[in-house]
């Protein structure tokens, strides 16, 4: 059975099942669109030209009422927001293109669920427990070997807002009357937590904490001390918000762990979905609490895998089976049909030997191959790569990123070398959690608490990323890289040719591979003195030769 499936919220995508696999998940974002967008008709009908028959269910995700009637009494099209009864769930007849498609809709809390559940490695009928933490929720839930939910408490309102809320109260350049932060906040202030080096709140710090974390959220214009309230416009860069930061971000987690240490039995299973999902602190600490047996976040954690999630739902509602076949490199091909002026560069054939020799002598190079990623973290097809061993190389990451200094670079790594350099002996695919550095040498991937955000790489994982890292450890020792995503500010992936050549342009990229072909920049002074090196043998090298 085919199962295609759209989210209309924000973070919006349009998915595919067939026979339990993932056949795509096309997301509003990329192609550099704008971040967290929701839905539109292009990517429908980009989806729909996927297609090569009619599906026979269409599934929408639930989403926000519409409007008060909606709210009041519901609507026959939409499953709503919140919800976890399978009954609640909406089911009719259909056609689409003169054939025959059910309809299917479920709420937005049961797509969270179940897309963590159907992702996981998890056999049915796995008696668990699953957190949805996000920007309106933050809940446990019960499920029993027959897939039934069970809400166990909403635990906390809002943890994502609240956090991402504290980031705009030192950022002057943020209304405090405004009811929600903005997107980019949490994940932000993700990285300031990790410059914290203090773990209790001062007396003003605590006042500020029962106000942000007790009782119902609130903006920041709402406490009546906030005039002088601690780190008030302090700005980023104040070492004690930062400290702070870290006190906050403990905090909100403490929450749910002492409820889950109260409330649940130890030993079962997690699976984690909502945006705060991608918080790789949280989801290393639940791992390292030892409460779980186990714990799986989906690499779709936040809203861009609720289509999954309600498609998943209905292949259980049509056929039993809530797990799928899937891989996270499941979005739309790079299209490299356009055409660039090929005079801005020098254009040869890739040999990952000679992209790993200039990486090793720091050039920084985008990396476009095959279908891009799902979710919102670049997994090494489409990736600015680096050499990891200069702080200055961070610094000139952040600056081509157009962001915060404060922001950590991820390394990917080759699964073999992973426990040696970070004290990984496992695989950890999708950049969502983060080990220490054994080492001083990898300066541009280890943040400044010492720990860096590994994605593993294998040659099953992906083939072409891993050859990359082979030639590179062969030139240098190390089979790790500088991982960051390709995409403009506030954007997601760029996904064509003539945006990677803008981005190259602008931004300042040495270069770019895409489809195995270098695409090396005649402005970029770098890129130039490598040449002239490599053609001398310089530095005790041995010569290359670039065929262009």
């Amino acid at each position: 059975m085919k199962f295609l499936s759209y989210n209309p919220g924000h973070d919006g995508a349009v998915a595919l099942l067939e026979d339990a696999r993932l056949i795509f998940s096309v997301e509003a974002e990329k192609d550099s669109n704008y971040r967290y967008s929701a839905i539109s008709v292009a990517e429908v009908l980009e989806a729909i030209g996927e297609l090569d028959a009619v599906p026979d269910v269409i599934c929408m995700s639930g989403w926000w009422a519409r409007d008060h009637y909606e709210f009041l009494h519901g609507s026959h099209k939409n499953g709503g927001y919140r919800g976890v009864s399978a009954e609640s769930a909406i089911w009719e007849k259909g056609r689409l293109l003169k054939g025959r498609a059910d309809y299917f809709s479920s709420s937005h809390e049961r797509s969270h669920i179940m897309c963590a559940f159907g992702m996981s490695p998890l056999p049915k009928g796995t008696p668990c427990y699953a957190l949805i933490w996000e920007g309106e929720m933050g809940s446990f839930y019960e499920i029993d070997p027959d897939l039934n939910i069970t809400l166990v408490a909403d635990v906390l309102g809002q943890p994502g807002n609240r956090y991402g809320l504290l980031y705009g109260l030192a950022d002057p350049t943020f209304p405090k009357d405004g009811p929600y932060p903005r997107s980019s906040d949490a994940g932000k202030l993700m990285a300031l937590a990790s410059f914290s080096t203090r773990s209790s709140p001062t007396k003003a710090e605590a006042d500020l904490l029962r106000f942000l974390l007790g009782g119902q959220y609130r903006k920041l214009s709402d406490y009546e001390h906030l005039a002088r309230a601690p780190h008030l416009d302090a700005g980023l860069d104040d070492l004690e918000f930062r400290n702070f930061a870290g006190i906050y971000s403990d905090a909100i987690f403490d929450i749910f762990h002492q409820f889950a240490l109260s409330n649940l039995k130890r030993g079962r299973p997690l699976v984690i979905a909502g945006g705060c999902g991608l918080n790789c602190d949280w989801n290393t600490r639940w791992k390292e609490t030892g409460f779980f047996s186990e714990v799986f976040v989906p690499p779709v954690a936040n809203d861009s895998g609720c289509a999954i999630g309600t498609a998943i739902d209905a292949q259980f509602r049509h056929t039993g089976n809530p797990k799928i076949d899937w891989g996270v490199y499941s979005g739309l091909a790079f299209r490299s049909e356009n055409t660039i002026d090929q005079d801005n560069y020098e254009i040869f054939e890739g040999d990952d030997h000679l992209v790993a020799d200039m990486l090793a002598q720091d050039l920084i190079l985008g990396w476009a191959h095959g279908r891009y990623e799902i979710g919102p973290r670049a997994l090494g097809n489409r990736s600015i790569f680096a050499a990891p061993f200069k702080d200055e190389t961070r610094v000139r990451l952040n600056e081509i990123k157009q962001r915060e200094q404060f922001r950590p670079i991820a390394p990917v790594c080759l699964r073999q070398d992973a426990e040696t350099w970070f004290g990984c002996d496992h695989d950890s695919p999708h950049m969502l959690y983060t080990y220490r550095a054994n080492t001083g040498a990898l300066r541009a991937v280890t943040h400044v608490n010492g720990t860096a955000r590994i994605q593993t790489v294998t040659s099953d994982s992906n083939s072409q990323l891993h050859d990359l890292l082979v030639a590179f450890k062969a030139r240098t020792g190390y089979g790790v890289l500088c991982n960051t995503s390709l995409n403009f500010k506030g954007k997601g992936f760029v996904n064509n040719l003539t945006d990677l050549h803008v981005y190259a342009t602008e931004h300042g990229l040495d270069g770019f591979v895409v489809a195995g072909r270098a695409y090396l920049r005649k402005g970029s002074e770098r890129y130039q003195a490598y040449r002239r090196d490599r053609r001398s043998g310089a530095s005790g090298e041995t010569a290359i030769q670039l065929d262009t």
